[in-house]
Order: C-alpha cells, then sequence, then structure tokens
C-alpha cells in the first residue's frame, strides 16, 4: 500500500545527480531521499544503449529494494534509454530527466530555435530532439554534445579560463543560430549555468535539468497523494559503488554543502545475493 512516509530515491551514474538532490530537498525539504551514484561505473554518457539499459536495471531495483515510493532517474543517458524500461518493470513510479526539461523549455521560448547540450550519448540518443519535434519543427532544435564540460565541473574549473574556450567551442554554433531557449541536457551543468549565460547572453533562457526534476518529482507525489505531511526536516543517505578520492570535496560543490556518511555498495554482488530480486509490477510493496 501507498505509504508517503517512504523515501524518494535517486540515482545517477556519478555525482552529478547531486543537483538534483539538492534542488528536491529545497523543494521538498521535510522528505527523506536517498541517493545512489553508480561511480564504479561512471561516466554513462559513453556506454552504449544495453549496457546503460542493463547498469539502471540494477540501480533502480536496489532503490526500491530501500523501500523508496519514487524513482527519480537523475542521469540524462539513462533518461534516454532506460526511462521507459524502468517504468514498465519497477513497482513504483519512475521519472526522468528529459521529459520536464522539454515541456519547460517549450513554455519557455519565444518562437526562436530551441538549444540541447548533454554528454555524447544523451546527444546521441536523440530523444530530446524527438520529444522537442513532435511540437516545434525540426529546424527549430540545435543540439550539441559538450563532453568537456563534465570533467571542468568535477574539477572544479566552473570559473577557469579553460571553461571559457570551451563554452566558446561548444556553444558558439548555437549562438550563431540564435537560440532564445537552451536545455541544460546533464545534471553536471547547472553548476556551469554562469559561464553559459555569461557567454550566450541574457537573451536565452537556461532550462536547468535539476529545478524541472524536482518540480515534476513534486507534481507526480501530489498527484499520486504520497508528499510527506508535517514539517521538520527531511533525512538524505547516501550510497555509492565507490567512493572517489576527491569525493568529499566534488560530492559538497554539487550539494552546497557537506556529505559526511556515505555507505558503499557492490550491486553485482547483491544481485547474486537475491537482494534486488523485485515482486511485478503492481504488486503491494
Amino acid at each position: 500500500m501507498a505509504d508517503a512516509s517512504r523515501p524518494i530515491g535517486i540515482f545517477d551514474s556519478g555525482l552529478g545527480g547531486l543537483t538534483v538532490l539538492r534542488s528536491l530537498h529545497r523543494r521538498l525539504p521535510s522528505e527523506d531521499m536517498v541517493y545512489f551514484g553508480d561511480t564504479a561505473r561512471v561516466p554513462y554518457g559513453t556506454k552504449g544503449a544495453r549496457t546503460v539499459q542493463a547498469f539502471a536495471w540494477q540501480d533502480g531495483r536496489f532503490l526500491v529494494s530501500l523501500g523508496v515510493k519514487l524513482v527519480v532517474v537523475a542521469c540524462n543517458t539513462a533518461s534516454a534509454f532506460a526511462l521507459d524500461d524502468l517504468a514498465a518493470r519497477l513497482p513504483v513510479p519512475v521519472l526522468g530527466v528529459i521529459e520536464p526539461g522539454v515541456a519547460t523549455a517549450l513554455a519557455r521560448t519565444r518562437g526562436g530555435r530551441i538549444g540541447v547540450i548533454g554528454t555524447r550519448g544523451t546527444i546521441a540518443s536523440g530523444r530530446y530532439q524527438a520529444r522537442l519535434a513532435a511540437r516545434v519543427a525540426p529546424d527549430r532544435i540545435v543540439a550539441r554534445p559538450c563532453p568537456l564540460f563534465v570533467p571542468l565541473v568535477e574539477e572544479g574549473l566552473v570559473d577557469h579560463r579553460l571553461t571559457e574556450m570551451a563554452c566558446r567551442e561548444y556553444l558558439t554554433e548555437l549562438r550563431d543560430a540564435s537560440i532564445d531557449t537552451l536545455i541544460l541536457g546533464c545534471t553536471h551543468y547547472p553548476l556551469l549555468k554562469p559561464a553559459i549565460a555569461a557567454f550566450l547572453g541574457p537573451q536565452v533562457e537556461l532550462v536547468d535539468s535539476a529545478e524541472t526534476l524536482a518540480g515534476a518529482a513534486e507534481s507526480a507525489l501530489r498527484s499520486a497523494g504520497l508528499l510527506r505531511g508535517g514539517g521538520g526536516q527531511g533525512r538524505l543517505d547516501f550510497y555509492l559503488s565507490d567512493i572517489p578520492w576527491t569525493f568529499t570535496e566534488v560530492g559538497a560543490r554539487f550539494l552546497g554543502k557537506p556529505i559526511t556518511d556515505v555507505t558503499t555498495v557492490n550491486l553485482d554482488e547483491l544481485e547474486g545475493e537475491g537482494r534486488l530480486d523485485l515482486a511485478r509490477k503492481g504488486d503491494d510493496t
């Protein structure tokens, strides 16, 4: 039976999804939340669809095994390649990054071109482009992979000259195409908003994937009667498949506050022990 006191589960291929957790926690501070970062197998953005689907299936089942009431796929590549499969097979509601971002971009565009930036995997999947093309002419869509943005963020170089150079390299095509809206199609990219906005100018609306997904999660929980009542501060639990040596510094930068307690898990071992087995979709959990 539905239980509003259960936590929200969020997963990403690494640490970028902490920007989604940050937005969710700000919007729904009384909710308990569980974050899983698959840091042992990061990045998903350079891997093929079948590999991403297999990893995401393990990630989603791990969160369900912890008793979550909603799975938030805070990874654009996993949202592109695995969301439909997860939504069909997991016994709890599942939300991804792409649909909320597309809906927000369509609401904000002023009739000009819409840009999309992301990892190579996300852009190559064509998922953003297809969703946008259902509502606007294809020649109004400009998509561009920006593979160096992720390491620049993780190295803390958001204000560095190298980031300015990367913006010039990746975003000149979009600026020249006179986009009026840009979807930040990677959960690392919100940390680059100042640099991206400075390069593109104030006439371009930036759509933050973390903020739009947090808003969609709140709406989904409210519609399902699963918003947690009462006040207080919700608990945040963190699981990683490996702890990078830079985790404390990078994680705090993404979340906006220190992370002091993290549990490591090996999903292959849990799989072998049968601890990721699920009831059929539609069964009570």
